[in-house]
């Protein structure tokens, strides 16, 4: 794993590209596992890091094809490889299941972003959204015409589909240092409060108050 990777830096300059390493590209792979893992919302998508992360593999069982039969460390390389695997599987499973649970609101929140925002699905899985949504439209309509009057059979999916619970609670560290965070209140009789967040600092607190620290990148969720 020693060659170094392209990944283009969305938060640089057009065009640029942030050059990691290896195990800099599988650390970003296990940041963006854990953060969809724990986060009830689909985050943005990780498309280009997926693909790094597949190359890297295709490289290192080359590399351990060349190797010589017995070499210890033939052992670990098929370790890490299933590691790797494990957390890219895990990844891209964690986001399918977010999108058949929450499919109208994700394909909503995708049309509605705005020009030169990230987009939350890569072109497979906005594919596979509007067609979950399609097959969806259609049992549904299926089965109304067949058992409602017809007052009834029209379904808003937006209205019947539950969206993601942004006020749910999440654990997190933190990367850089955060300063005059507003905390809502949860309840009645308390009121609006800030707090500062020192790096590597752990803190439990409702997502929605840290959702944007965590697409800035600027917290993990663990």
């Amino acid at each position: 794993m020693e060659d170094e990777l392209g990944l283009s830096d969305q938060d640089s300059d057009a065009g640029s590209e942030e050059v990691l390493t290896p195990a800099e590209l599988i650390s970003k792979l296990e940041e963006a596992w854990l953060n969809e893992k724990f986060a009830p919302e689909l985050l943005e998508s990780k498309s280009e890091i997926v693909e790094c992360v597949m190359e890297q593999l295709n490289h290192m069982e080359q590399n351990l094809q060349r190797a010589r039969q017995g070499d210890l460390k033939i052992s670990f390389h098929h370790m890490e490889i299933e590691r790797i695997r494990f957390m890219l599987s895990s990844y891209l499973r964690s986001r399918l299941l977010k999108i058949e649970k929450f499919f109208p609101h994700v394909l909503e929140k995708e049309k509605s972003r705005g020009e030169g925002d990230p987009p939350h699905l890569s072109p497979e899985e906005f594919a596979f959204a509007k067609e979950y949504m399609t097959n969806t439209e259609t049992l549904l309509k299926n089965v109304a015409l067949r058992h409602m009057p017809p007052n009834l059979q029209t379904v808003d999916l937006l209205k019947c589909v539950p969206k993601p619970n942004l006020d749910s609670f999440v654990f997190l560290k933190v990367k850089q240092a955060q300063e005059s965070i507003l905390v809502e209140p949860e309840t009645d009789d308390q009121s609006e409060y800030t707090i500062d967040m020192e790096v590597g600092s752990q803190h439990l607190i409702r997502y929605r108050t840290i959702a944007p620290l965590v697409a800035s990148g600027a917290v993990n969720l663990i």
